[in-house]
């Protein structure tokens, strides 16, 4: 294949894995990376270093329009960054360092568990309040915090819990290359008690600057390859931003179950693979 070919090959891919991560809410990495390691023989140091790429470019595009109509809380988001940050730069130390077939199998087993933190959190959500219901804040602007001042905004409850669950979801998102918004919805919302919209708006504004954090590990030990990047990165935003249109008017609960199946498919496929089974 022709490098022609093979950057159309990777765009089309990355699409439908931007398409897809939208609607399950996972993000194109968790996609992309065993598409191209699986189906492109891609060695997967590379296919995590284009994956983090296009995990910036995705999050920074709605952190922008989240913080502009003031959902998320900038405050906590800071100060958690802390934290997953550190994790990403462990986690993409580790990753460059351990053997191909490794990595694949704890890809493999990662996508499975983050399948199910998904469907809980999306389902907890949706039996608890709808997106923008009660649990919302209104739209204010001029501050951190969204919504109306309350009892403990400004310190959240089971702050050093939360910091150590980010730290983790800061592991995960530098040694395979995936947003992990699952768990940072997770800590957020169950651990610190946020309104759940606020936790997911403040997750998306993390997710990049984590993203970032380990892809300069990447970028330092050469794993990052701009031809390989650039249409994996285009790809998944135009995928994104296609299913999240289409997110509107669909049948979300089972769209979210019926390409959740595929996820797992593709993370069994993975540790098939790491193994060589």
């Amino acid at each position: 294949m022709d490098v022609l070919a093979f950057t159309a090959v990777v765009f089309a891919g990355s699409l439908f894995a931007g398409f897809l991560g939208s609607l399950t809410g996972l993000g194109g990495g968790v996609v992309v990376v065993p598409l191209l390691t699986v189906a492109l023989g891609v060695d997967v140091r590379y296919a995590i270093g284009a994956s983090l790429v296009s995990v910036i470019a995705t999050s920074s595009g709605a952190a922008a329009a989240y913080l502009r109509e003031g959902f998320t809380n900038m405050r906590v988001g800071i100060f958690l960054e802390v934290a997953t940050t550190a994790g990403a730069i462990v986690g993409a130390s580790v990753t460059t360092r351990l053997p191909g077939t490794t990595i694949e199998v704890v890809f493999g087993v990662v996508l499975l568990v983050s399948v199910y933190l998904t469907l809980a959190i999306r389902e907890q959500a949706a039996g608890a309040a709808p997106l923008g219901g009660s649990r919302a804040p209104p739209r204010r602007r001029g501050g951190p915090n969204p919504g109306p001042p309350r009892e403990g905004a400004n310190q959240p409850p089971r702050g050093p819990l939360g910091f150590g669950i980010m730290a983790g979801a800061g592991l995960i998102s530098g040694l395979l290359g995936i947003g992990s918004g699952a768990v940072k919805v997770l800590a957020l919302d169950q651990a610190m008690r946020l309104p759940f919209k606020v936790s997911t708006t403040t997750s998306n504004f993390m997710i990049g600057v984590t993203a970032a954090a380990g892809a300069g590990v990447y970028l330092r030990r050469g794993f990052i390859s701009p031809s390989l990047a650039m249409p994996v990165m285009l790809g998944v935003l135009g995928g994104s931003l296609i299913g999240a249109r289409l997110l509107i008017g669909a049948r979300v609960r089972l769209l979210r179950v019926v390409f959740a199946l595929a996820i797992l498919a593709l993370g069994v496929e993975m540790i098939v693979a790491g193994l060589h089974l």
